[in-house]
C-alpha cells in the first residue's frame, strides 16, 4: 500500500510538471495575443516564477507586434504627407493605444516575476533589459490613450492610462532610464488628472496617491492643492473625522502658506466652531497681507455672524475700499449696518446708517443684477421700508423678489 501511495504522489508530481511545461509551450507557440492572454490567465498558478516571465514577456512581443505594426504605418503617413506623394492608409488608432497599455502592463508583471527566485533560489533576469528599451518609450501612449478615451467618453480606460504612465515613472523597470536627459515633463499633470478621475471613481486612496505625485511638480502645484483640500474634507462625517482632518492641514499650512491651506483651515476651525482660533488665523494673515480684499472680507463675515456689527462693518468697509467688485462683500456690508441700525437708540441715528447701507446695497445690485452671486434683495428691501415705507414703488419691487 506504502508503494502505491508514493507511486500515485510521483504520478501526480510528473502530471503536474508536464501541465507546466504544456501550458508555457502553448502560450510561447501563440501567434495571438487575446489566445495566449487567456491560456496565461487559465494557467498562471501553475507556473513557476521563470515560467511565468516568460509567458507574460510573450505577451509583451504579442502586444509590441501590434504596435510596430500601426506605427510604421503612422510613420508611412507622415512621409506621404511630406512628401506629397500617394494617399495615406488608415491605421488603427484605438488598437494601437490598447496595444501599447497591454505591452506596458504585462511587461510590469513580466519584470516582477523576472526578479524573483527561480526553482533552484536564483534571481537572474532575463527580460529586463530588453523590456526597459522598448517599452519605456511607449508611455507617450499612454497618455495618447487617455485622451483618446476621455475624448470617446470612457473615463474607466482614460483613468487606467493615466495612472498607468504615473505608475511607470518609478516603476524598477526603468529604475536604470536616466530621467536626467529627458525629464518627465508631463508626469505632474498627468497624476491631477488620474487623481480627479479616481474621485469620481470613488477611489480616495488612489485619488490622493495621485494627488500627492503631483503636488511634487511645480506645474501642477495649484491645482493640485485645491483638488488636495478638497479631497481630505471628503466623508467627513464625526467630529473626530473633522479632527483628524484639521490637523493634517494645520501640519500642511505649518509649511506652506498657500491661500487655499488658509481657506481650508478657516473653513474648519469654523465648522468645528473654534472661533477664537479661527479669528487669529485671519488676524496673523491680514499682518502679513494687510491689502488682500478677501482676507479682510472673511474677518468681516467672521465678525458679522458673531453679530459683532462695529467689527463687521469696519472690516466689510476695508475689503470694498481695496476691491470694489465683490457684490457679496457689499451685500455683507449693507446686511450688517441693517443689523446695527436696529440696535441704535434714535431715528435720526438710524436713518443715517440705513441711507449709507441703501448706497452699499445698491451697489451690489449693479454689481450682480441677477443675484447669482448675492442675494441683496432682502436687506435692500429692508432699507427702502424703513425710509420711504410701504407703499413706495422701491419697496414693492424689492417685496416682490423676497416673496
Amino acid at each position: 500500500m506504502k508503494k502505491l501511495v508514493i507511486m500515485a504522489v510521483l504520478a501526480v508530481a510528473a502530471t503536474s510538471a508536464f501541465a507546466q511545461g504544456d501550458a508555457l509551450k502553448s502560450i510561447m507557440k501563440s501567434k495571438d495575443y487575446t489566445e495566449a492572454e487567456k491560456l496565461l490567465n487559465a494557467n498562471l498558478l501553475s507556473l513557476s516564477n521563470d515560467q511565468k516571465a516568460k509567458a507574460y514577456n510573450k505577451l509583451v512581443d504579442l502586444a509590441m507586434e501590434k504596435v510596430s505594426k500601426e506605427e510604421s504605418t503612422m510613420n508611412t503617413n507622415q512621409l506621404i504627407v511630406q512628401m506629397q506623394q500617394g494617399n495615406p492608409e488608415p491605421y488603427d488608432t484605438l488598437g494601437l493605444f490598447k496595444a501599447a497599455y497591454a505591452a506596458m502592463k504585462n511587461g510590469l508583471e513580466c519584470d516582477k516575476y523576472d526578479n524573483m527566485p527561480n526553482a533552484k533560489g536564483k534571481i537572474s533576469p532575463k527580460f529586463h533589459k530588453s523590456n526597459q528599451q522598448k517599452l519605456y518609450r511607449l508611455r507617450t501612449h499612454l497618455i495618447n490613450g487617455g485622451q483618446y478615451a476621455a475624448e470617446k467618453g470612457n473615463q474607466t480606460d482614460a483613468l487606467n492610462n493615466y495612472a498607468l504612465y504615473v505608475e511607470t515613472a518609478s516603476a524598477p523597470l526603468f529604475a536604470e532610464v536616466d530621467k536626467t536627459k529627458e525629464p518627465d515633463q508631463w508626469l505632474g499633470e498627468v497624476a491631477r488628472v488620474a487623481a480627479v478621475y479616481s474621485f469620481q471613481a470613488k477611489d480616495l486612496e488612489n485619488a490622493n496617491k495621485y494627488c500627492d505625485i503631483a503636488l511634487k511638480d511645480t506645474a501642477s502645484y495649484h491645482e493640485a492643492l485645491g483638488l488636495k483640500m478638497y479631497l481630505m474634507q471628503q466623508g467627513l462625517k464625526t467630529r473626530e473625522d473633522s479632527l483628524k482632518c484639521l490637523k493634517e492641514v494645520e501640519t500642511l499650512y505649518a509649511s506652506n502658506k498657500d491661500a487655499q491651506i488658509f481657506n481650508s483651515l478657516v473653513t474648519l476651525y469654523g465648522g468645528l466652531g473654534m472661533d477664537d482660533k479661527q479669528l487669529s488665523l485671519i488676524g496673523e494673515r491680514i499682518a502679513v497681507e494687510p491689502n488682500n480684499a478677501n482676507i479682510w472680507a472673511m474677518k468681516g463675515q467672521n465678525e458679522m455672524n458673531a453679530g459683532k456689527w462695529d467689527d463687521a462693518i469696519a472690516s466689510l468697509k476695508k475689503s470694498v475700499e481695496i476691491d470694489d467688485k465683490q457684490a457679496i462683500v457689499f451685500t455683507y456690508l449693507g446686511y450688517s449696518m441693517n443689523s446695527k441700525a436696529a440696535t441704535l437708540a434714535t431715528a435720526a441715528e438710524q436713518k443715517a446708517l440705513l441711507v449709507e447701507s441703501l448706497g452699499y446695497l445698491e451697489k451690489a445690485r449693479s454689481l450682480d443684477p441677477d443675484r447669482k452671486e448675492a442675494n441683496w434683495s432682502y436687506p435692500l428691501y429692508q432699507c427702502y421700508y424703513s425710509l420711504y415705507g410701504a407703499d413706495d414703488s422701491r419697496t414693492k419691487e424689492m417685496e416682490a423678489l423676497v416673496k
